[in-house]
């Protein structure tokens, strides 16, 4: 089987996106941040106050300093997006929240023996720089410019693939996918037309700790009522969020975003599907806490998926190695580039004879695909050309490329490509619940011992 751009690499897409980690690395397909929104060491006078710990997870230290960091690379990210952050000392706790469970779940893959080898973590870096369009070295000195360390950037890609691993063997743990469940979910699709409908929730958690006693419980309970009454009295969701809320999407406004009813809790759906723009519900008790949720938005669901656009192009792959920089590369494929430009050489012939691919005996053609089937950085850019038209050179982490469009066309699934569809859909919204509940597990097992409050 020839190694083409489509070898896809689900798990270091996923890690590359973040993974668990909050705000990690750039998601995967996004270009690097321009070097004022790089990471960089906390800097200012209030750096010069004593590091302390914040919290204790299984003996195991969350320190001020670390909080510190992971908020930066959050602000960096929101700010990249155009999103607005909660205040300082809200992200602080929540963003300590989220290293606490990281440690737990780290603490949890090494028990388990799961482990990244340094080929997976040279692959991984790869990934990484390629997405960004650049060399691991051009990445490195990059990164090195910032003033971040390498070895923490290699350190922190090895917790993420350690993450994913451990997420991936939970899931295939606990989530199963049966023919019937797939039949079922089909039959929901097809009996919620034209009816279907998505709802955008507003959410509020108040968190009620295991063994609460009647006073403790009651005060929670006037907190979540307090909160509730005065969402109907007209009070701004996203404040009330981000003072009260100690769910995941309280820094984002506390809004879960468009579901489909499928996709939601059965006690939010019971609760709030009948319920006007607008309205409340709440408060709900969970195993999870307190929960007051409000009718942002309606709409009705769009129609299944039933088709797809699929892509015909053809590629130039140089491969850089000890003959050819990718500097070198990238240079002759621009002469090239120019040479079909100028109408001196065919695409097809300047494949058949200089690219390093299974592909260029057909004249670097590769056949009708969907989306999905290259590796993003490849595909993003072949999605962007118009057909007839030459790419740029890309970088791959399969090496460098030179992309025209030939054609596309809209092309209808069959029904074994629907039901493998089905699958996907079921198996993430699967997956999504046993995430959360076994990240919720875990955290719940650790011992956290709540130290001095974060200064952020």
């Amino acid at each position: 089987m020839t190694d083409r751009p489509g070898v896809h690499l689900r798990g270091l897409q996923i890690l590359l996106a973040g993974g668990l980690l909050l705000g990690a690395w750039p998601a995967q397909g996004q270009a690097l941040r321009p070097a004022a929104e790089l990471q960089r060491p906390v800097s200012g006078p209030s750096t010069r106050t004593v590091d302390y710990i914040v919290a204790l997870v299984n003996s195991e230290p969350v320190t001020n300093f670390d909080v510190r960091q992971r908020m930066l690379r959050v602000e960096q990210q929101f700010a990249a997006q155009g999103r607005s952050l909660p205040p300082r000392d809200q992200l602080a706790k929540q963003v300590m929240e989220q290293l606490i469970v990281e440690r737990a779940l780290l603490q949890q893959a090494t028990e388990q023996g799961v482990r990244v080898d340094e080929a997976t973590l040279a692959q991984a870096e790869q990934s990484l720089a390629a997405q960004n369009q650049l060399s691991v070295e051009a990445f490195r000195r990059r990164l090195a410019a910032e003033g971040m360390d390498i070895n923490k950037l290699r350190n922190e890609l090895r917790n993420q693939v350690l993450l994913q691993r451990l997420r991936d063997r939970e899931v295939e743990a606990r989530v199963r996918v049966t023919e019937a469940d797939i039949d079922r979910f089909i039959a929901e699709r097809q009996a919620a037309r034209p009816e279907g409908l998505e709802l955008n929730l507003g959410h509020v958690l108040v968190q009620v700790p295991e063994g609460a006693g009647p006073d403790k419980l009651r005060e929670l309970e006037a907190r979540a009522q307090g909160v509730a009454d005065r969402l109907r009295n007209g009070a701004d969701l996203a404040v009330q969020a981000r003072e009260y809320s100690e769910a995941p999407e309280a820094s984002s406004g506390g809004l879960l975003g468009f579901r489909p009813l499928s996709r939601l809790p059965e006690l939010f759906v019971q609760a709030t599907r009948n319920l006007p723009v607008g309205g409340v519900a709440g408060p709900l008790r969970s195993a999870a806490g307190l929960h007051v949720l409000k009718v942002v938005d309606k709409r009705q669901a769009p129609l299944p998926e039933l088709s797809v656009v699929q892509s015909r192009a053809r590629h130039i792959l140089l491969r850089p190695g000890a003959q050819l920089s990718q500097d070198e590369a990238i240079a002759r494929l621009n002469s090239y580039r120019q040479q079909v430009a100028a109408g001196q050489a065919s695409f097809e012939d300047l494949a058949r004879q200089h690219s390093q691919d299974g592909s260029a005996r057909q004249g670097g053609d590769l056949g009708w695909v969907s989306p999905g089937q290259f590796v993003p950085e490849f595909e993003q850019v072949m999605n962007a050309l118009r057909p007839g038209e030459v790419s740029q050179p890309v970088v791959s982490r399969f090496g460098v490329h030179l992309i025209r469009l030939e054609e596309r066309r809209q092309a209808a699934l069959s029904e074994r490509e629907q039901r493998d569809m089905a699958r996907e859909l079921v198996r993430e919204q699967k997956a999504d619940d046993a995430i959360n509940a076994w990240t919720e597990e875990v955290r719940s097992r650790a011992f956290v011992e709540m130290r001095e409050a974060p200064q952020p």
